[in-house]
């Protein structure tokens, strides 16, 4: 492998630091009472998209990876392509792709998770996201597999459904939930026995990431595996229950529930089972893989842990191995740009908090854990506060902003790239008006940066990884208009969107001009980082935004 990066032919480098803001899920809206991105007081993006270069990014669909244009991007593919330069076949697709040719249903994990069960006639478990938001899961992947599992003959099968309400409508679970009984009512006309075990929302049972809440995936384990929590009849019941004693409780934060019959769980997870956990992205399954797996495991008190054999619809970390099984082999991303500069001794700084940090490292890596020279990285992790983001809209946007502004004077980091989450994590809660404060955030945060990178004759470029805070209420399917709630509201979108994105490139000083490209996205984002630094990009790379 060939990894001395060519010098530019054109371009000479950048004097100064070259930095990549990553505004997540500040999006390019329909400038309505919608978009919090609009109706934010944001003059440092205004005077940016005013005064410098400024391009519209593609940052959804097939532009980063995903089965179709009608996908929603998201966090993890949109760090990979603005990390990598190039568009891989992400998890959505490659397992569809997976499912489509029976592949998955050939490979040897899946064959011995059916062979295990129908030897100990313990059921086959199904834990995952059942929702058709396609970011974390797809609902038509798990139904492929309940379909598979009948006409193997698998005897029993149980499923945990955790619940949405994030990439898809807020209030949306009980369409899911309806369609999945009815498929196992179907199942079970033929003498099969496949039932819902337990659930809960997802921002309250088991998809924690990043060490942020371990208790959420200790709730999870508790109603998963040992059966123990608060039992209904059906997962009807107990979400129609919950949002008659919470009135307004959207579906991510319905709380974790048990279903029993004659006072007795349906489907603890015993010795003899085999468990799937269906999702596919990897930052919210790597928890609940290492409670499974793990000998030493220490973060909370799991009680004696049953013998399964444990596999994930793809390996959510592959450095770690986690999980040693899997269904439907990753995306292999190579070739990072992070690689390239290590391998060219080019010094690097990474920064978020908690709940994004993962992003601007692990993904933004190609899905590599850890740094590649830590003599020449820097990686600053900020804790999280864990409190309800619309509570706190300006999160850890002020830490960040005080590591990176302390990276750049010190001389030390050529590269540095920096993820500010408040856009995606706060416009996830629907609440516009909380929204709005943290857009207005990331714009007085980027209005203390500015100056700084202009004093050291640097460089930065402000983008996105996808859009959410741009459109913050559903679109009614049958008007176009805004869909309402019961009460005449309007009702909040919790999902990210399908809109592109704002890409910003400025160098005091230095006279930029963009190059005509039919449909830029997020990939051409590396190609542009590069060529700032003086570097002209590896074969293979989308170009550069920069003639």
């Amino acid at each position: 492998m060939q990894w001395t990066l060519a010098k530019h032919p054109t371009f000479d480098p950048i004097e100064g630091p070259v930095l990549i803001v990553v505004m997540d899920g500040i999006g390019i809206g329909c400038h309505d009472e919608s978009d919090a991105v609009f109706l934010a007081r944001t003059p440092t993006l205004d005077w940016l998209g005013a005064q410098v270069p400024t391009v519209a990014l593609r940052a959804h669909g097939t532009a980063v990876g995903l089965p179709s244009d009608d996908d929603m991007g998201n966090s993890e593919v949109g760090h990979n392509a603005l990390g990598a330069g190039r568009i891989f076949d992400q998890g959505a697709k490659r397992v569809q792709q997976a499912i489509a040719s029976e592949e998955i249903f050939e490979s040897q994990v899946w064959k011995e998770q059916v062979e295990r069960v129908q030897r100990t006639r313990e059921p086959l478990h199904f834990i995952g996201l059942l929702s058709d938001g396609n970011v974390h899961s797809h609902i038509d992947h798990l139904f492929a597999m309940i379909r598979r599992c009948r006409r193997e003959t698998v005897p029993k099968v149980r499923v945990h459904v955790l619940l949405d309400g994030r990439d898809v409508p807020e209030t949306s679970c009980l369409t899911y939930v309806d369609a999945l009984e009815a498929l196992l009512a179907e199942c079970n006309a033929d003498g099969h026995d496949y039932r819902i075990a337990s659930g809960g929302g997802r921002m309250t049972t088991t998809m924690d990431r990043y060490e942020a809440d371990w208790e959420m995936v200790k709730r999870g384990w508790e109603v998963h595996v040992l059966g123990k929590g608060r039992t209904f009849p059906s997962a009807r019941a107990a979400i129609e229950t919950f949002r008659a004693e919470q009135p307004g409780i959207i579906d991510q934060y319905l709380p974790p529930f048990v279903i029993a019959e004659d006072g007795k769980p349906v489907g603890p997870i015993r010795d003899g089972a085999a468990v799937v956990f269906f999702n596919f992205r990897g930052d919210r399954a790597i928890e609940i893989t290492r409670a499974f797996e793990e000998d030493d495991f220490n973060a909370f008190d799991r009680g004696p842990r049953p013998d399964v054999l444990f596999a994930g619809m793809m390996q959510y970390d592959g450095d770690l191995h986690l999980p040693k099984r899997y269904l439907v082999a990753p995306p292999n991303i190579d070739r990072t740009m992070g690689e390239y500069l290590a391998r060219n001794e080019v010094t690097q700084f990474a920064c978020s908090e908690t709940q994004k940090f993962g992003h601007v490292t692990y993904f933004w890596n190609g899905n590599r854990s850890g740094a590649f020279d830590p003599n020449l990285e820097t990686y600053v992790e900020i804790p999280s506060d864990d409190v309800p983001f619309d509570q706190r809209p300006w999160m850890k946007a002020a830490p960040i902003t005080d590591a990176t502004l302390a990276a750049l004077r010190s001389g030390a980091h050529r590269f540095l790239r920096l993820n500010y989450p408040n856009g995606d994590m706060v416009g996830h809660t629907g609440k516009r008006e909380a929204t709005i404060l943290a857009v207005q955030t990331v714009d007085l945060m980027l209005a203390r940066l500015l100056p700084v990178v202009e004093a050291l004759h640097g460089a930065i470029l402000v983008t996105a990884d996808h859009g959410n805070a741009d459109q913050m209420y559903e679109r009614d399917k049958n008007s176009g208009g805004w869909a309402r709630r019961p009460d005449g509201t309007f009702k909040p979108r919790t999902s990210h969107t399908l809109n592109p994105v704002p890409c910003h490139i400025w160098a005091p000083g230095r006279q930029l001009r963009l190059r005509p490209i039919a449909r830029p996205g997020l990939a051409n984002v590396a190609a542009t980082l590069l060529q700032l630094l003086g570097y002209q990009a590896p074969e293979g790379y989308e170009p550069s935004l920069l003639a």
